[in-house]
């Protein structure tokens, strides 16, 4: 099965359709190899079952893997995307999708990246920059879909977002024009974007018995607090400013002073705010200000 195959057979979908139609646009992805997973109102993924909750099940650090959590209900945002029908008609499921308002999937699930442009200054920008491809029209411009996944990443440029590994995307549609191999241009972008965060100055830290090694630089330690910090953003279904907020808070407060915070690790953070539909700006003032609140 090829990718291109899933845009070809599948009729239009998304939208505010009925739930049978949402199934049966889903089980058509499915079908062609394209993980999918139903999304609420908002254009989210449903948040965790209070089983799941901040990890309760076990599952892996960052959701990087669907498993080893088996919670058959939609769980864990892009991780829970699948292309078993039987998952997909099942009574959890079926739940979700009465609440449901469209399909998403996981274009790096199915080997496919989508270039999210967001308005027409955008669009002219990938029309002058980046091979054509498979193009489906948004409700603001463009998903420009390539064969071919990578690293996922927003604000790669103005009104550009790139959508792949440990994303998801709305389904909108077949499209129109064939799909072509992800072009160097579109992985550059992510590579040359920096964090919108603040670098994280490097505090001395006096050597102690334990050998001189900062406690925080442990790396089940460090992963696991930040785990179980993009968590609790991702799992948040109401006050996501004040989550977020409380949640930076919480992060400086234990790794703040000790210099264990990388850009890579800020950077995570701010990818499940604006996951849950934060701002970079927001996702800025909000680090700047828990950094003022804890005087670093």
């Amino acid at each position: 099965m090829t990718q291109p195959t899933a845009y070809r057979r599948v009729s239009a979908g998304g939208g505010m359709s009925q739930t049978p139609d949402l199934r049966h646009t889903a089980l058509s992805l499915a079908g062609s190899g394209v993980p999918v997973l139903p999304l609420r109102r908002g254009k989210v993924p449903f948040g965790n079952c209070p089983n799941c909750k901040n990890s309760g099940c076990g599952d892996r650090p960052n959701m990087k893997v669907p498993g080893p959590c088996r919670c058959p209900a939609p769980c864990h945002g892009w991780a829970a995307a699948t292309t078993d029908p039987a998952v997909i008609v099942s009574p959890p499921w079926a739940a979700a999708w009465r609440r449901a308002v469209c399909v998403g999937y996981h274009p790096g699930g199915a080997g496919l990246t989508v270039v999210d442009l967001d308005d027409a200054d955008a669009i002219v920008w990938a029309r002058a920059t980046l091979p054509a491809t498979r193009t489906v029209p948004t409700t603001r411009g463009d998903h420009w879909i390539y064969q071919g996944s990578m690293t996922s990443r927003n604000k790669v440029r103005p009104g550009v977002d790139i959508k792949s590994t440990m994303s998801y995307a709305r389904y909108l549609g077949p499209g129109t024009g064939r799909m072509v191999d992800l072009p160097e241009t579109v992985r550059a972008l992510a590579t040359k974007t920096r964090s919108p965060a603040r670098p994280v100055p490097h505090a001395h830290v006096a050597a102690g018995s334990g050998g001189g090694q900062c406690p925080h630089r442990t790396p089940a330690f460090l992963e696991r607090g930040i785990a179980m910090a993009e968590q609790r953003i991702t799992a948040a279904r109401s006050a996501i400013h004040a989550t977020v907020y409380g949640t930076f808070l919480a992060v400086l407060s234990t790794h703040g002073r000790c210099g264990c915070l990388t850009d890579t690790h800020v950077t995570r953070l701010f990818t499940a705010a604006q996951t849950k539909g934060e701002t970079a700006r927001h996702c800025t003032d909000a680090w700047t200000n828990a950094r003022t609140t804890l005087g670093l």
